[in-house]
């Protein structure tokens, strides 16, 4: 689905205590990643959800934060992987999404957690800025919406 096609969703109701989400970001680009994250962050709010916020180097180490998470889990309901990988002129590009794409479903599809994943894989810097802007293309509020969809289906299934 391309940025345009991206449907407006309403903020999902989640049953139950206000979700707890651990948001994992990589501000190797910092304008794009924190117009994501105040996407992210005006969904979650508008679900109610309480946040926390961790930093890594970058998009590389979004899969091992994760598993490291996962592991300690204090009560939170669910993640927020926040990224950009800007394409340049080496091969450098497709190995680190590759790997970060991969090692992200490896350990989503293993666990069942609750997961919003929103790293930019782009070609332009543009391409990242218009993706991350203010508005209803947003991809840190796709992100949001899809940990909460989440969250709310686990909670319906009582693994929440």
């Amino acid at each position: 689905m391309s940025t345009i096609d991206a449907p407006e969703r309403a903020t999902p109701t989640i049953p139950g205590p206000p979700p707890r989400i651990l948001l994992i970001q990589a501000p190797y680009y910092a304008e794009v990643v924190g117009g994501m994250r105040r996407g992210a962050e005006r969904v979650l709010a508008e679900a109610g959800a309480a946040l926390e916020v961790v930093e890594v180097a970058g998009a590389y180490e979004l899969p091992a934060a994760l598993r490291m998470a996962q592991k300690v889990a204090p009560g939170w309901d669910g993640f927020l992987l926040l990224g950009c990988v800007v394409k340049g002129e080496t091969d450098h590009y497709q190995f680190i999404c590759e790997a970060v794409c991969q090692g992200v479903m490896d350990i989503s599809s293993e666990t069942g957690l609750a997961l919003g994943f929103g790293l930019l894989t782009v070609e332009t810097l543009a391409q990242a800025e218009a993706r991350s802007a203010e508005d209803r293309h947003n991809k840190g509020a796709e992100a949001a919406h899809a940990v909460l969809g989440q969250i709310a289906l686990a909670r319906k299934w009582g693994q929440r």
